[in-house]
């Protein structure tokens, strides 16, 4: 066990004003987050703390995080499009997700319940990391951009070239996230504050 999981469980995730405090949503699921932490561990996983957030590896590649939210707490599986899930209990993080997908749950009883089902898919993951699989990569040739960000690459061609050396699922990520901005000043604002992540190669999810 990593302490800094310990710290997690005890804390929070440390990312609000709410950080250790009994309003942290950590606190909500606690009973859930320990069993289901212990699950992790008992199938062979490293633990590690990412994102401020629980991760676990296989061989150094990350494989799932252990989340809590306001209205769940879930395991969050990075290559879950790969898991068969014979028992449909996956669920995408959102209408663009690809590749992750959730394993939710809203009590203790839960998880107890599909103690098996939980474990059949933890191993299961391990299972897709260790034969290298790949989630197939939408293509992004046609990803429409918006004319704020073309402007800047026309300003700025190392912007341009990195935002092109970006996997294309970066890429689609800023586009969704500048995009969705219904005002030109907000999308410019958007792709102001994140050109510093992009020039380190990082996607919009990447801190």
């Amino acid at each position: 066990m990593n302490p800094a999981i310990d710290v997690y469980l005890a804390d929070g995730c440390g990312r609000c004003s709410l950080y250790a405090t009994p309003q942290c949503k950590v606190h909500n699921w606690n009973r859930e987050l320990v069993a289901l932490r212990q699950f992790i561990l008992d199938c062979g996983y490293t633990e590690t703390l990412k994102w401020s957030m629980p991760c676990y590896t296989i061989n150094d590649k990350n494989v799932l995080i252990l989340a809590a939210f306001k209205d769940f707490c879930s395991l969050n599986f990075f290559k879950g499009s790969l898991i068969k899930d014979v028992h449909n209990v996956l669920v995408k993080a959102g209408e663009n997700t690809e590749a992750a997908r959730l394993f939710k749950f809203t009590n203790i009883k839960e998880v107890v319940e599909q103690e098996d089902i939980i474990r059949a898919y933890l191993l299961e993951a391990i299972d897709i990391e260790k034969s290298g699989l790949k989630v197939p990569k939408k293509d992004t040739s046609s990803l429409e951009l918006p004319a704020e960000l073309l402007e800047i690459f026309d300003n700025h061609p190392d912007v341009k070239a990195a935002f092109e050396a970006l996997t294309p699922g970066r890429q689609r990520g800023y586009s969704i996230h500048f995009s969705g901005a219904k005002q030109s000043a907000t999308r410019k604002s958007r792709i102001e504050k994140f050109i510093p992540h992009i020039l380190e190669g990082k996607g919009f999810h990447d801190r």
